[in-house]
């Protein structure tokens, strides 16, 4: 026995590396042992019992830091799954089993490591917080869920459209076209069968997303107390009765106890996207002509305590206080691709960080069409610029986007709409944009480091030079502002339109306002704590601005605006 055991021992001197990697081979194989073990180890009651009460607390303390985690050991301990109906995901629907108080999905996720993490939050799970109520019909034109509405071609999941819509406060999401989320109080369409809701999520190949004209609808559960809370309803100022009131807000009541709550609460049950204040009397409607919300008077002229609500202001029946509620004002949604081929194209140029995307956003809502570009951004086409796709030549879009500026591509348009901004604010845009994305930032060390000095040092000549060459080789140059557009949007976007050459409708401008942000707007919390041009800096950016200025003036237009000149 002794001289087998010798030859063994010698064998391994002369190959230390074979040693090695057997006693690793022996611990890899006791590891996998050892998790095996702790997966189908004892599946008694006492045992899953004992288990259930350990997640629990040991979850408690990674909550707030890790949700994933816990949508993941959430499947993998729970050992019986009810089989869930297909359309409509079934971890929508609690189990039977009362002592567990958790939600399943309906799959065993504990044999398919790769869908288990992309586990939902189970805080979320235990409140049951929507219900999927079933497959609707919807119908462009009169949609099934008139709140707000987003869409993400590449990302879209039930979770994330129902937190979109639950913290705005309404009862309802709904998923179409895989992409699409819409959001409402109350539904208004009928049920379609639950075959036709059949396409997956973009962002989640497990769930489906509805359909062709088709919504999975969800009921949130906890979408009634939020909805009580109309701090997000935006005040809008004291304004004058209109003339005929009766016409310009269609719906009216009288509450007694009135307050600002109140009257939102009633108009965002109505889907209307205004609540007035007059006394004791809530009109609800729209903006409209007769009622533009152009003419602000003095907010002394609308103090009158509310009847329900010492602090806050109600009105009278002269001066009305105006809120605007959460509801989306669909009036400007609707966008087509044009019916006819375009026989002009039309640029809509700027320096990167001028606003184009922006301009962008309104012109869509502003005509009803798809505008274009003379790149592809998969992000902005996942975000609903469908004629991002497009080849800019195509003639199905109302404009095309662009950043160049050389002669022949200039000269490769017919007409151009030209956004100027100040190149202080249209430079920093473009830096966070190249460093932090779209509606993103770029991080500190950026700005400190090397990146930012370098960027100014090419950029800023650009941002001259790029507005110098459309005004000299562009054959139809329509200058646009964008402080000016910021400032009196109705008045600069109504122009926009009619040098596109179509029928201005001042019922989609006025609804365009109410939305005029979109979704590249970047949040303006992470500002800078200092002044990253340095003296330098500015005195080269402040000759390039009189270089424009001049220019434009040239050109018998107006200069730049006041807050770009040099103090």
């Amino acid at each position: 026995m002794a001289k087998p055991l010798l030859k063994i021992q010698r064998y391994f001197r002369r190959k230390p590396v074979r040693f090695f990697s057997l006693i690793l081979l022996y611990l890899t194989a006791g590891s996998l042992v050892f998790l095996h073990a702790g997966f189908v180890g004892d599946n008694g009651p006492g045992a899953r019992g004992g288990r259930d009460s350990l997640i629990a607390s040991e979850m408690g303390s990674w909550a707030s830091s890790d949700t994933r985690g816990l949508g993941l050991m959430s499947r993998v301990f729970k050992e019986k799954r009810r089989s869930g109906r297909r359309f409509g995901p079934p971890w929508m629907k609690k189990t039977r089993q009362e002592g567990l108080g958790m939600v399943g999905r309906g799959r065993d996720y504990t044999s398919n490591w790769n869908r288990a993490l992309k586990g939902r939050n189970a805080k979320d799970l235990d409140d049951g917080r929507a219900k999927y109520i079933g497959c609707y019909i919807d119908d462009t034109q009169k949609r099934a869920l008139r709140g707000v509405s987003f869409f993400d071609y590449k990302k879209m999941t039930v979770f994330r459209c129902q937190d979109n819509c639950a913290e705005r406060g309404y009862m309802y999401a709904g998923l179409e076209f895989g992409a699409e989320c819409y959001c409402g109080h109350k539904i208004q369409a009928p049920n379609a069968s639950d075959s036709e809701c059949n396409m997956e999520c973009k962002g989640e190949k497990s769930n489906v997303c509805g359909g062709p004209n088709r919504l999975s609808i969800y009921r949130l559960e906890l979408s009634q107390e939020s909805a009580r809370r109309y701090g997000s309803a935006i005040f809008k100022g004291c304004f004058h009765q209109p003339d005929n009131v009766t016409l310009a807000l269609p719906f009216s009541a009288v509450i007694q106890n009135m307050s600002v709550d109140k009257c939102v609460d009633m108009c965002t049950e109505r889907e209307k996207s205004l609540a007035v204040l007059a006394g004791d009397r809530c009109y609800c409607g729209f903006p409209t002509p007769l009622f533009s919300l152009h003419e602000l008077e003095d907010e002394g002229m609308c103090l009158n305590r509310c009847q329900g609500e010492e602090f806050e202001s109600c009105g009278n029946d002269k001066y009305f206080v105006v809120y605007q509620t959460q509801v989306q004002d669909n009036r400007c949604m609707d966008r087509h691709f044009l019916p006819t081929r375009a026989k002009q194209l039309v640029a809509l140029a700027s320096f990167p960080g001028a606003g184009n995307t922006w301009a962008r956003h309104l012109i869509e809502l502003a005509t009803g069409f798809y505008t274009g570009s003379y790149y592809f951004d998969g992000s902005l086409y996942n975000k609903g610029f469908k004629g991002e796709r497009d080849h800019w030549r195509s003639g199905r879009t109302i404009c095309i986007k662009t950043h160049e500026s050389g002669r022949k591509e200039i000269e490769a348009f017919d007409s151009s709409i030209l956004m100027i901004r100040n190149p202080y604010k249209a430079l920093m845009a473009e830096f966070n944009r190249k460093y932090g994305g779209h509606i993103g930032f770029a991080s500190q060390a950026h700005w400190r480091g090397k990146e930012w000095p370098e960027f100014v040092k090419n950029y800023a000549p650009w941002w001259a030079s790029h507005t110098l060459d459309w005004l000299h080789y562009g054959r139809n140059v329509h200058v646009v502002h964008f402080e000016d557009l910021k400032r009196d949007l109705f008045t600069k976007l109504k122009g926009m339109v009619e040098f596109l050459g179509l029928k201005v409708s001042e019922d989609r401008l006025l609804c365009v306002e109410g939305q005029k942000d979109g979704n590249f707007k970047r949040s303006g919390l992470r500002k800078l704590e200092y002044d990253p041009y340095t003296p330098e800096m500015r005195s080269n950016i402040n000759e390039l601005i009189r270089t424009v200025d001049a220019a434009l003036k040239k050109r018998n237009m107006s200069g730049v605006p006041e807050e770009y000149m040099p103090r």
